[in-house]
């Protein structure tokens, strides 16, 4: 059965070869109105899932789609739509001493495989980038969000036939460890596989499989507050790092702080307990200098002795490490040490310090005097993203639609013969 999809993928994957720019972008218009007319269609899917899983629980928030979510979503669709073509793009030309042209031209992968978790959005925002990069796709959501994504590809496969395109160019693999283990082995079949979610998942992914894997979505992100940062920035992008959305993977989780600093610790913190919402405000788990600065002016309730584990910890919640350290230079080992590499940030007014930092972090985003929260490929001017790659090969950073292709040599010449 599954093997069966997998071929019928690749099959489909070649119908996108002879399709205009134009046709691309009218089915990704169709897919947008579609989903903005399906919206209680989709809704009604989704409060299954939710009914499912405890509202306290951070992943609730990842799994939600409402109306304006929804919108937002179908946004996001005509937004791909109105990007540029990344395929046939000459990348390079040489003419050699005989003669011979050499182009680099970009070009789909073929079959693109996603595994993901509780967020039914990455269904159609994989999508919409593969189809616009002209590349069939193989999902492989989570469980926690299957009704949720089997009404999100039933749109999809109503627009594609409706448009006379195979179904197969989106499929959506059934939820057990079988699928992930014939995706993962497909060699031949299946030319890219991209996981988005926990660290666990990642790791399962890499280790086990034989077709190529870019790693995306863990992030343990800190932001490290210089002895000579404005403190009324750095409580803004602390609060804004770490609240504006918990459970993402630019999320910030850690603070390390300067001991000049910590007398100012109380007012970075501030804004971080100050919700209205009991369950927004964020418990801190703090070394013991920067308990010893917070005690008695973060609540009680909401401060505690950090133990080891909470460092370098992705905690996807309202929680937050504080680590304390002596120098610029202890601060940049301590990030080293911990980084997934995925998005570090310095709120400093030292120009030189900024600079250290930007050089020696080894992170696909590194940020001065602004929160780890712009990490999304929509907010780079990408329009979206397929995820934020963390590792160095092919892609690094926000995954949007140059970098889910690849390219070939076109050589063209006049019948020149090799000696």
């Amino acid at each position: 059965m599954i093997e069966k999809q997998l071929c019928e993928a690749r099959t489909a994957s070649y119908t996108l070869l002879k399709l205009s720019a134009e046709q691309v972008n009218d089915v990704l218009l169709r897919l947008a109105d579609a989903l903005v007319a399906n919206t209680e269609r989709i809704v009604a899917a989704n409060a299954i899932d939710l009914s499912r899983m405890d509202a306290s629980d951070p992943r609730y928030d990842r799994l939600l789609l409402n109306e304006d979510r929804i919108l937002g979503i179908a946004n996001d669709t005509r937004n791909v739509a109105s990007l540029p073509s990344p395929l046939g793009i000459l990348l390079g030309e040489t003419v050699r001493p005989n003669g011979m042209t050499i182009r680099k031209i970009s070009v789909p992968f073929g079959v693109i495989g996603v595994i993901y978790e509780a967020r039914p959005n990455v269904t159609i925002d994989v999508f919409s980038l593969c189809f616009k990069a002209g590349s069939a796709v193989l999902l492989k959501g989570g469980k926690e969000a299957a009704e949720s994504n089997a009404a999100l590809v039933g749109i999809i496969h109503d627009v594609l036939a409706k448009a006379q395109l195979p179904e197969n160019l989106c499929t959506l693999l059934p939820n057990d460890h079988e699928a992930t283990t014939e995706m993962l082995n497909a060699v031949g079949k299946v030319d890219l596989v991209i996981p988005r979610g926990s660290r666990r998942l990642i790791d399962y992914v890499r280790d086990n499989a034989k077709v190529p894997v870019i790693e995306t979505g863990a992030g343990i992100c800190h932001t490290y507050v210089d002895a000579e940062a404005d403190i009324e920035k750095a409580a803004r992008i602390v609060c804004n790092g770490k609240t504006r959305r918990v459970s993402v993977c630019n999320a910030l989780d850690c603070v390390v702080v300067h001991k000049d600093r910590l007398k100012d610790l109380p007012t970075i913190c501030a804004p971080l307990y100050q919700s209205s919402e009991a369950s927004k405000q964020v418990r801190i788990f703090a070394d013991e200098r920067a308990f010893a600065a917070l005690q008695g002016h973060y609540p009680s309730s909401l401060l505690e002795h950090a133990k080891e584990e909470h460092f370098g910890m992705e905690f996807q919640d309202y929680k937050m490490a504080i680590r304390t350290v002596d120098s610029v230079e202890e601060a940049i080992d301590y990030v080293q040490t911990h980084t997934s590499h995925h998005s570090e940030s310095i709120v400093s007014e030292n120009e030189a310090t900024c600079q250290l930092f930007s050089q020696v972090i080894d992170a696909a985003c590194v940020y001065l005097n602004l929160p780890t929260s712009w990490t999304d490929g929509a907010q780079f001017g990408l329009g979206a993203e397929i995820g934020i790659s963390t590792q160095k090969l092919h892609a690094r950073g926000p995954m949007a639609l140059r970098e889910i292709t690849t390219y070939k040599y076109v050589i063209v010449g006049d019948g020149q013969i090799r000696k």
